[in-house]
């Protein structure tokens, strides 16, 4: 039986249970996958026990993933582009990381607006974390000429576009709107929104007809500022489909078969999620 987790502090809110479960179930393999709590000084030594503990690798979330990145031996492009790592994996007795937020981000997005290429225009960032890492990431991978990164702490912001380079430009917070008119595509990838907790205040009527919007928060699956672009007939991409893409390639690497995110898992997650 091969055996995968994900740990993280806390842990019990994840759902990435029930999207491997599914997998394991549909694919009819022979393996189990489940939650385990980590605290923050515990990080090293549980991931340097993986095999110890029968473990062919981990998903890794909130606070975990710049330490999982430094303690990993082989640091795959993925996890140095963001500086971070959110799927481990043993290999030849060496501990694998990669990050796969940008697939899980990227590939979402081409499914559910296919066409946000379309204008040569720049990229709208909302935050400057580890999600916005990733995220910026992917669209510099994908050609995007400029990425734009708004944020309260513009320190912050300046850090991450001096790690990519001269295409990702920063503006103060207060511009997240005036400065995403001719964007096209809005990313929120902060908190904010999360279980209708604050507001981003975007505006988004001002925004370009073909703007694509979309929030990595996924608690709700409509959070405010997809709510306010659909009703001003822009196409929005939620959360939860980041979350679903992200988890494939990990399961393949530990289980050894590439699932498919249907639209039977995504009810079912999204089915949780509402019920939360």
């Amino acid at each position: 039986m091969t055996k995968a987790c994900v740990i993280g502090w806390p842990i019990a809110h994840s759902r990435s249970p029930l999207i491997h479960t599914y997998w394991l179930k549909a694919l009819g393999i022979d393996g189990t996958y489940t939650k385990v709590p980590v605290e923050p000084q515990g990080i090293e030594a549980f991931l340097r026990s993986l095999a110890d503990r029968g473990l062919a690798g981990c998903n890794v979330t909130v606070p975990h993933k710049e330490a999982a990145f430094r303690t990993a031996d082989e640091k795959h492009a993925s996890a140095v582009a963001v500086g971070a790592a959110n799927t481990l994996w043993l290999e030849g007795g060496r501990l694998h990381a990669a990050n796969t937020d940008t697939y899980g981000f990227m590939t979402y997005l081409a499914s559910r607006a296919p066409r946000w290429q379309q204008r040569d225009a720049p990229v709208s960032i909302l935050g400057a974390g580890g999600a916005a890492r990733a995220i910026v990431y992917g669209f510099l991978e994908a050609g995007v000429s400029q990425v734009r990164v708004f944020n309260r702490s513009r320190n912050r912001a300046e850090d991450l576009a001096r790690h990519f380079g001269s295409k990702v430009s920063v503006y103060d917070w207060s511009e997240r709107s005036t400065g995403s008119r001719d964007a096209s595509v809005l990313v929120n990838t902060t908190s904010v929104g999360m279980k209708n907790d604050g507001t981003l205040g975007v505006d988004v009527r001002v925004l370009h007809r073909d703007c694509v919007v979309a929030d990595i928060v996924y608690v709700p699956l409509q959070t405010g500022l997809l709510r306010d672009a659909a009703a001003a007939g822009l196409t929005t991409v939620d959360g939860l489909g980041m979350l679903l893409h992200q988890a494939v390639p990990g399961f393949e690497r530990w289980f050894g078969q590439r699932p498919t995110v249907t639209n039977d898992l995504y009810k079912l997650i999204a089915a949780d999620v509402e019920a939360s």
